[in-house]
C-alpha cells in the first residue's frame, strides 16, 4: 500500500504543478497577444538561449536541423518547464513554501529575460507585462492546489488518497487551470493575427519601374532542376524569430535617422505612395553549404534606398546602415551598396502580394550581390545612418564578417547524391549565381576528367542565378559529378573547400551517381 500511496503523491504533485504552469503560459500568451509586440515569458527565455548559444553550435543547428530549428527549441524549452513544473508540484508534498517559491523562481527566470528582449515594438513596461502575469497566475494556482497539502504521517502510508489531501478540491483546481490554460492558448490564437489581418485587407500600387518581361529560354525544360522563380512558399528562411511578429501595416513606422541633415518617420503608406520598382533578385544566406538549400530566386516590390535617402542630407563621414527589426534583430549593410545604383530597395512585395509575414511583413530589405545577415532584415522598423566603426550587429558580434559580399557559387540539382541511374544520355542540370556580377560559364566533369561546359539558360539580369544543364552519356559503374562556375568577373569558383563561417563557402559540389 506504501508504494500505491507514494504513486499517487507523484502523481497528483505533477499534475498540479504542470497545470499551474500551463496556466500561467495560457495566461502570459494571452496578455502578450493583447500588447502587440511583447514577448512571451517562452519566447523571451528561448531568445535569451539563441544569444547566449555558441556560434559552432548554432551553425550545427541551422546545418543540421535547418528551417525545424526554432520549433526544436521551443519544444525543448516546453518540455523543460514541464519536467521542472511536475517536480515543484511533488516537492510540494514536503514543502509547500518551496515548491511555491520555485515556481516563482521560474516566474522571475522568464522576467528578466522578458526585460532583456530587444523587441522594438512596445515600451519596457509593456515588454515584461506577460511574464508577469504569468508569475503571477502559475503561483496562485499552485497555491491553490496545495493549500491543504500537508506531509505524510506513518498512518497515512495506508491510505487511498494522501494525507491532507481534498479531492473536491483539487478537481475544482485543475477545471479552473486549465480552463484559463486553454483560454489563454485560444484566445492569443486569435488575437495574435495583426499581421494577418492587415495583410489580408492590403492592396499595393503598381510599379512605378516594372520588372521587364522574362526572356524566351530563361528556364530550362529540365525535370528536376529548381524553378527559374521560387515559390513563396518554397523560399528558404533562416532568421532568429522564434514566433513571427505580427505587425499592424497601419501602425507601422520606418524611423531612419543618424548621420544626416534632418530625421524622417515614414508610415507605411508614406512608404508606398513613393516610387516603386519591381525587380527579380536572388537572395543567399551565408549559412548556405557548398550544394545547399539556403538560396531562392523571386520577384520583389519597393522603394530604392537612394529614394529613401536622397533628401536627408547624409553625412560624407557615414559608411554604413545599421537596420533594426521588430524584434530588435540588428545588421550593418555598406552605405555603398545602397546607393552605387544596384537595385537596393526596401521591400513591401513577393511574387505578386503583400510580404508574407514569415518573409518579413510589412517591409524588409533586400540588397543585390551581399549575404542576407548583411543586407536582408526582416521587419524592419528603425535605418540608422552611421560608421561600422561605431557599431556591430548581431551577427558580427557572433564571430561572421562585417560586410559580405556573396561568393561565386554553383549547385547540381539533378542527378542527386547516390542516384540510380540507367545508361545512356542523362541531364546533369541546376543553378549557378554571383549576384550583381553575373554568371559567365558553367563547367562539368566526371572522375576527375576534363572540365566540359555546361549549357546556359539566357541571363535574366545579372542579380538572379541562372539555370544550366550539361548532357552526359552515362556508362555504366559509379561516377563522381562535379561543378564550378565562373562569373563576369572571371573569377572561377575555387576547390578549396571552406566552411560558411567567417564569410561564405567555398569549393565545388559532388555528387556521386551508380549508373547501371
Amino acid at each position: 500500500m506504501r508504494r500505491t500511496s507514494t504513486a499517487t503523491r507523484v502523481a497528483l504533485g505533477a499534475a498540479a504543478g504542470l497545470l499551474s504552469a500551463a496556466a500561467g503560459v495560457g495566461v502570459s500568451s494571452l496578455v502578450a497577444a493583447f500588447l502587440d509586440g511583447a514577448p512571451t515569458p517562452i519566447t523571451a527565455v528561448g531568445s535569451r538561449v539563441i544569444d547566449a548559444t555558441p556560434g559552432s553550435v548554432k551553425d550545427w543547428a541551422i546545418r543540421t536541423l535547418g528551417t525545424n530549428d526554432k520549433p526544436f527549441l521551443l519544444a525543448g524549452i516546453y518540455t523543460a518547464l514541464a519536467a521542472l513544473a511536475c517536480l515543484t508540484g511533488i516537492i510540494a508534498w514536503r514543502s509547500r513554501s518551496v515548491a511555491l517559491a520555485l515556481t516563482a523562481l521560474l516566474g522571475v527566470v522568464g522576467l528578466l529575460a522578458a526585460a532583456k528582449d530587444p523587441t522594438q515594438l512596445v515600451g519596457p513596461v509593456a515588454r515584461v507585462t506577460p511574464a508577469v502575469a504569468a508569475l503571477i497566475v502559475s503561483v496562485a494556482m499552485l497555491f491553490w492546489f496545495t493549500r491543504r497539502w500537508s506531509p505524510e504521517r506513518p498512518a497515512d502510508r495506508a491510505a487511498a488518497a494522501p494525507a491532507g489531501f481534498n479531492r473536491r478540491a483539487f478537481i475544482a483546481a485543475a477545471l479552473v487551470s486549465g480552463v484559463v490554460a486553454a483560454t489563454g492558448f485560444e484566445a492569443s490564437r486569435q488575437l495574435g493575427k495583426a499581421g494577418a489581418t492587415s495583410r489580408a485587407g492590403l492592396r499595393l500600387p503598381r510599379a512605378t519601374s516594372p520588372a521587364r518581361p522574362l526572356a524566351a529560354g530563361t528556364s530550362l525544360d529540365v525535370p528536376g532542376i529548381s524553378a527559374f522563380l521560387t515559390s513563396t512558399a518554397q523560399f528558404y528562411r533562416v532568421d532568429t524569430a522564434l514566433t513571427v511578429p505580427q505587425i499592424d501595416a497601419g501602425s507601422w513606422r520606418l524611423r531612419i535617422h543618424g548621420l544626416v541633415d534632418h530625421e524622417v518617420e515614414l508610415s507605411f503608406a508614406d512608404l508606398v505612395n513613393m516610387p516603386l520598382i519591381e525587380r527579380r533578385i536572388t537572395l543567399t544566406c551565408v549559412s548556405n553549404e557548398v550544394g545547399g538549400p539556403y538560396v531562392s530566386n523571386a520577384t520583389w516590390l519597393g522603394v530604392r534606398f537612394t529614394d529613401l535617402l536622397e533628401s536627408l542630407g547624409v553625412s560624407p563621414d557615414a559608411d554604413a546602415i545599421k537596420s533594426t527589426s521588430a524584434d530588435g534583430f540588428t545588421v550593418g549593410t555598406p552605405l555603398s551598396a545602397l546607393t552605387d545604383g544596384r537595385d537596393a530597395m526596401v521591400v513591401v512585395g513577393m511574387n505578386g502580394q503583400p510580404l508574407p509575414l514569415e518573409r518579413g511583413f510589412p517591409a524588409r530589405m533586400v540588397v543585390p550581390g551581399l549575404y542576407g545577415y548583411v543586407s536582408a532584415t526582416k521587419w524592419l522598423v528603425d535605418l540608422e545612418v552611421t560608421r561600422f566603426s561605431d557599431f556591430s550587429a548581431y551577427w558580427t558580434d557572433r564571430g561572421w564578417d562585417a560586410q559580405a559580399p556573396i561568393k561565386t557559387a554553383s549547385r547540381i540539382d539533378v542527378p542527386g547524391s547516390f542516384a540510380q541511374l540507367k545508361e545512356g544520355m542523362v541531364p546533369i542540370a541546376g543553378v549557378a549565381w554571383a549576384q550583381h556580377t553575373g554568371i559567365d560559364k558553367v563547367e562539368v566533369r566526371v572522375d576527375g576528367g576534363s572540365w566540359e561546359q555546361a549549357k546556359l539558360a539566357v541571363e535574366d539580369t545579372v542579380d538572379t542565378w541562372r539555370q544550366w544543364v550539361y548532357p552526359w552519356d552515362a556508362k555504366a559503374g559509379s561516377h563522381n559529378i562535379q561543378v564550378r562556375a565562373t562569373d563576369k568577373s572571371g573569377h572561377t569558383q575555387t576547390s578549396d573547400r571552406v566552411a560558411p563561417r567567417p564569410n561564405g563557402a567555398t569549393g565545388w559540389q559532388s555528387v556521386v551517381v551508380t549508373v547501371t
